[in-house]
């Protein structure tokens, strides 16, 4: 059973760090006594880093027109095929694919980008667009959200990443991102995406302002659209990276590894209707990552055999497939690479 929202609060206001990674490990071993932990090979591919949306957080995208626009970029369809044709030499199964909001790019350029994959690499899985580029495709479009996701899905689309989610509260979302979109909004496109039969993952970027009680807004929005619909796979926590953003121009800190921690094993705790909480090592490295997997997490993400976003922001974490299964061995699990749905696990 789900603890509540006072007892959340209680365990963000607690300094018993210990004790509450106990009971979000209890959990994780109740949901996973198998005592495996999960990761997934695959690549992000930023088709373009042009974006309408001026958010204070990001570090990556540029606008239309300025200065900036010089460093903008839209991969044509054979860069993109080039990737992913490496991602494929190199063991991997899946590709997160994920863009700027760029007016020129309807429904139909993303119909061919994908039809071109699935026609050549009919294998792969395709998790892309975030619920803001499926607002915006389906809003340059002159579409409904429900007839762009079904479009995209009937041209290739395999499930929808969670990204945008940032904190679902509107009052931090209007201080953080003013043009992006509501928390309504973002769940709509999930709740839709779930409707018509596709799986997707739920994400938060934190340590950008909100208080406790706005976190745990965040969680109760991923927990009840849950409860409806049973369409999430994941949830994926990280904090805020400032580093060459406009937040971190502010002087803005990063939130620390002990935040991080008490974040994921709330989150662990808040939702037990979620299969699977993923502990990061793009924000926050290796080796607390590992210690990740005794606050509540029982997957580790991705190899990520490219990124750019977060380290447009500053941060140079990497590491190898070798060496992530070294780590979760290291922390008395047993290292399991996944397919994006946690369905098929290869052995190796």
């Amino acid at each position: 059973m789900a603890i509540t929202r006072q007892q959340a609060l209680d365990y963000f206001h607690s300094d018993d760090l210990i004790g509450l990674g106990m009971e979000a490990d209890a959990l994780r071993e109740a949901l996973h006594p198998e005592r495996v932990v999960t990761y997934i090979v695959d690549r992000n591919i930023n088709y373009t880093n042009f974006c309408t949306e001026y958010c204070t957080f990001c570090a990556f995208y540029r606008p239309l027109k300025g200065k900036l626009a010089a460093q903008g970029y839209i991969l044509d369809f054979e860069t993109i095929y080039d990737k992913i044709a490496e991602t494929i030499e190199m063991g991997g199964t899946g590709v997160l694919m994920q863009g700027g909001l760029h007016p020129d790019l309807k429904i139909e350029w993303f119909e061919r980008l994908l039809q071109g994959i699935r026609q050549r690499f009919p294998t792969i899985w395709l998790h892309c667009f975030s619920a803001s580029e499926i607002l915006a495709i389906a809003e340059y479009s002159g579409l409904t959200v429900r007839d762009t996701i079904a479009r995209l899905r009937d041209a290739g689309l395999s499930s929808i990443p969670g990204g945008g989610a940032e904190i679902l509260d509107d009052d931090v979302r209007r201080r953080i991102a003013r043009l992006k979109c509501s928390t309504d909004d973002w769940l709509l496109v999930h709740r839709t995406a779930h409707q018509l039969g596709m799986r997707t993952t739920a994400t938060m970027m934190f340590g950008v302002g909100e208080s406790f009680e706005q976190r745990i807004n965040h969680f109760e929005r991923v927990r009840n659209l849950q409860e409806e619909t049973g369409g999430f796979t994941a949830f994926i926590p990280w904090s805020f990276q400032p580093k060459h953003t406009a937040l971190g121009g502010r002087g803005w800190d990063e939130a620390t590894s002990v935040e991080y921690l008490k974040v994921l094993a709330i989150s662990r705790l808040y939702l037990d209707n979620i299969e699977n909480v993923q502990s990061s090592w793009v924000t926050q490295g290796l080796k607390v990552l590992q210690l990740g997997l005794r606050f509540g997490g029982n997957d580790v993400g991705s190899v990520m055999l490219e990124e750019n976003v977060v380290k447009a922001a500053g941060t140079a974490n990497s590491t190898t497939e070798e060496e992530l299964r070294r780590t979760i061995r290291d922390a008395g699990f047993k290292p399991v690479q996944r397919d994006t749905l946690y369905t098929t696990f290869f052995m190796n």
